[in-house]
């Protein structure tokens, strides 16, 4: 029994180490890190990667996070928790960035969403809560997908709503893997014609995505002449994002952040 235990303590350090990290690590700096010898490490990794608590990249070796720990991110948070802690920076996210407000949740295919703010405007608006979006043509899909290590397994075939959506899950996958390299997701028309969005993760304890939270708006206002994104509303959704997050428990190092 003691062997176990502290096997437990010492696979759970790992996932510490790699949460806390802000990406992936090797099994040198996992096994300092943790104060392992490299075989002990790697016969803990070894396991944690079949359980799928942790993924390994083929090409370069590295550990990263796995889909079987992300999904639990979610379990013991409810939608009314989570938009309940939320509540204040989506309300001065959409004061601030003049556009509509959404936060979401990962279903399958499709983004469940639980709470959506209106654009501060006399606009005719429709509440969207409990609306499902679908993931491959918006930020905020897009986002929950790349989040997922590794990428969760697609349709081949994706559902087109406009000329700009993405219909193969070849064309989406570069899209998300730069989604998980910058930390947010941008749309471009892909679910509506004219309208654009941006998103970003949602992280509650160690680090877990429990949802995204993103702006939707005119294109004109999301995107600047030349279909870049407006580094200012980039930086507020990053921000609002990450302010939930910490309302949620989340706690990183300084250094991973960004």
């Amino acid at each position: 029994m003691p062997g176990s235990v502290q096997s437990i303590e010492r696979a759970a350090a790992i996932l510490q180490v790699i949460a806390g990290s802000g990406g992936r690590l090797g099994l040198r700096e996992i096994s300092e890190a943790v104060g392992l010898a490299k075989t002990t490490a790697h016969g803990l990794l070894r396991t944690l990667v079949t359980v799928g608590f942790v993924a390994q990249d083929r090409r370069t070796g590295r550990y990263e996070l796995g889909a079987g720990l992300l999904s639990l991110g979610t379990s013991y948070l409810d939608d009314n928790e989570l938009r309940a802690r939320a509540s204040n920076w989506t309300d001065a996210l959409a004061s601030r960035s003049g556009s509509a407000v959404r936060l979401g949740t990962l279903a399958g295919t499709q983004v469940v969403v639980v709470h959506h703010v209106f654009r501060p405007d006399d606009s005719a608006q429709e509440l969207e809560v409990g609306t499902a979006l679908p993931a491959h043509a918006t930020a905020l899909g897009k986002v929950l997908l790349a989040c997922q290590v590794p990428l969760p397994p697609l349709p081949q075939e994706l559902e087109r709503f406009t000329r700009a959506t993405s219909t193969t899950a070849a064309e989406l996958a570069p899209e998300l893997q730069e989604t998980r390299t910058r930390g947010w997701a941008l749309e471009r028309e892909e679910h509506l014609p004219g309208v654009a969005g941006l998103a970003a993760p949602v992280r509650g304890a160690a680090g877990l995505v429990v949802g995204a939270l993103g702006i939707t708006a005119p294109v004109a206002a999301v995107l600047d002449g030349r279909g870049a994104p407006r580094p200012a509303l980039v930086g507020m959704v990053t921000d609002a994002a990450t302010a939930v997050s910490r309302e949620l428990g989340e706690r990183r190092p300084e250094h991973s952040r960004g």
